[in-house]
């Protein structure tokens, strides 16, 4: 007993709170429903009915019962500052075209929807094109509203049938007053030429004029600004105020006139034609703008780069700065097909049937930009390196999303795909820590061993003083017996930051022996031949005829051996090899270019 008092009262406790609750007996923030095409139909015509009953009897709350039924309406193509204004002209004309075809019957509107598999798209009222659609995406996801075609076209059937009188219990209309253009302008104004009233194409003309002016006006504050910004110390202003100067005027004209096409009552065909128009040169305008923005920061991102000690960052920017003109580009141009009505995801969902033939077309493309990412990540050379990959020998200039540009030694462009450096042997020459340098001099035969030693200690204490050369690890030696020479191996490196700075100092080291040769007085051999000739026709041969003594030769080859006075088997003492000096490296590895 006291359990069925209990819920009795908790009954009535939630009947008052649903009923009157805290609001009252009307809950002000109730919303408008549009659940299904029923509900949508039931809200429009029970807030036009408000309407109509504020305007007879001048009562704002309900005059203001037009912003529920402009809620039922699919403004999404409309400019967002006008979407209210339109909104509500085109709900009084439905309201209009709906009472004098037709009495709405809410039980024979479909109030099920499906499930979500299968959801009930759109609903037509009978006889019409009027239709009230699900909205597919966005913020109004899942409600059923007048579709965009129908508010688009809401004037053109209020003149279809604007002679025919209101059905009866239909509700008499919305008490549509024709613009006071219609009540104002002469008849001559009101005529028709090419499609259109007079008044709308002064209007045109105006609207155009007036557009022009305020691209000039925004042209002239905007070289305004440029002036006061070359003045300053900063850079980034002046690119900031050129990545504006040519697009924003367009965008204030194109603006403006998109306001004027609603402003001068364009209908059908006109309003669309005008608006499409005027949208392409808006659309082309900003994405204009944002393409210069594009510069302005990657060049701010160069500026912070160069500060950094790493060069990945610095190959980054310039893939960047391609990467997001490319997407700006690309999503401007989606973007304005969208505006302009075209059903952008059902063109990329043909791509996407398509996938397989663009795979295969775009094979080649798709190895270059993996290729580039690898490069980026191995990092196999730097803008400014002096590579060898195959046939190819230059300096890296550019690297990009598709091929990497090498400048050659005579100033030829050579692209590479990246897909072939991505599996090509890149000689870095611009990552070496030394230089090698590698020389052969050759001395005349006549050169005595004193002075050879001599010459190579000299050339040693050469290679010691010279501020470039690595000390740990040279060799100068007497390498061989040549056919015309005996042959003198200068083995060496340099630790030089460039080319040009090895070349100057393998010079210096050159004419260094140069000098050292003239001191000494040794001469440098060059390609020679004697020609001996056994005999000539008539005369006696010119063979040897001395005796040798066997005994003497044997005694001086035995001093020559252990102990022997000849012996010098470590030399005269005047040169010592660069591998017994203090400091030098003792290894034998080629360490060369």
């Amino acid at each position: 007993m006291k359990t069925a008092l209990l819920k009795k009262r908790l009954t009535l406790v939630v009947l008052m709170f649903c009923g009157h609750g805290l609001f009252g007996s009307e809950n002000p923030l109730m919303p408008v429903k549009l659940d299904s095409p029923r509900d949508t139909m039931k809200s429009f015509m029970l807030a036009m009915g408000d309407y109509k009953i504020g305007v007879e009897q001048g009562i704002n709350d309900k005059l203001d019962r037009i912003d529920d039924a402009i809620r039922c309406l699919n403004l999404e193509d409309i400019p967002f500052v006008l979407r209210k204004e339109k909104g509500a002209e085109a709900a009084i004309l439905l309201k209009e075209v709906i009472d004098r075809i037709i009495v709405i019957d809410l039980s024979l509107i479909p109030e099920e929807v499906g499930d979500l598999k299968n959801p009930l798209l759109r609903w037509r009222l009978k006889d019409t094109e009027i239709t009230i659609s699900r909205v597919k995406e966005g913020e109004r996801e899942g409600d059923y509203l007048f579709s965009a075609d129908t508010i688009y076209r809401a004037r053109e059937y209020f003149e279809k049938v604007k002679h025919l009188p209101y059905l009866k219990k239909s509700g008499g209309g919305a008490l549509y007053k024709e613009p006071w253009v219609a009540s104002t302008l002469p008849d001559w104004a009101l005529r028709k030429s090419i499609l259109l009233p007079n008044w709308q194409w002064l209007g045109i003309l105006l609207s155009i004029f007036i557009g022009l002016l305020i691209k000039k006006l925004i042209e002239i504050q905007v070289h305004l600004l440029k002036k006061f910004t070359n003045k300053t110390k900063l850079e980034w202003d002046d690119k900031i105020i050129y990545a504006f100067d040519r697009p924003a005027g367009l965008i204030g004209a194109s603006g403006f006139w998109i306001i004027s096409i609603f402003i001068l009552k364009f209908e059908g065909t006109a309003q669309m034609i005008l608006m499409n128009f005027v949208q392409v040169i808006f659309s082309i305008s900003v994405i204009w703008l944002v393409y210069n923005s594009v510069n302005v920061l990657t060049e701010y991102l160069m500026y912070l780069t160069s500060k950094t000690d790493s060069k990945l960052d610095d190959q980054l920017v310039p893939l960047i700065q391609k990467a997001l003109k490319v997407f700006v580009v690309v999503f401007g141009v989606l973007v304005s097909c969208q505006n302009l009505g075209f059903n952008v995801m059902s063109v990329l969902a043909g791509l996407g049937l398509g996938g397989l033939a663009f795979a295969l077309a775009a094979k080649d493309t798709c190895a270059n930009f993996f290729g580039s990412i690898m490069i980026l990540l191995d990092r196999p050379f730097n803008i400014g390196d002096w590579v060898i990959i195959g046939n190819t020998e230059g300096s890296i200039e550019e690297i990009g999303f598709r091929s990497t540009r090498i400048r050659t030694f005579y100033d030829s462009l050579i692209t590479v795909p990246n897909s072939i450096l991505a599996n090509a042997n890149i000689d870095n020459m611009g990552q070496r820590n030394y230089r090698r340098i590698k020389a052969f001099f050759g001395l005349t035969y006549d050169t005595p061993p004193e002075k050879m030693e001599a010459f190579l200690e000299g050339v040693k204490n050469i290679v010691e003083a010279n501020p470039y050369t690595r000390k740990d690890y040279y060799h100068v030696v007497f390498t061989a017996y040549g056919n015309f020479s005996l042959d003198v191996m200068l083995y060496c490196f340099l630790k030089v930051p460039d080319w040009a700075t090895e070349l100057v100092q393998r010079q210096n080291i050159y004419l260094e022996i140069l000098r050292l040769a003239e001191k000494i007085g040794v001469d440098f051999a060059f390609p020679t031949q004697t020609l001996h000739m056994e005999s000539f026709p008539g005369q006696e041969g010119l063979g040897t005829s001395h005796q040798v003594d066997v005994s003497e030769l044997s005694d001086t080859a035995l001093k020559f051996g252990p102990s022997g006075i000849y012996s010098k088997p470590s030399g005269q003492g005047l040169f010592t090899p660069p591998n017994q000096s203090a400091g030098v490296s003792k290894g034998s590895a080629d360490n060369g270019e």
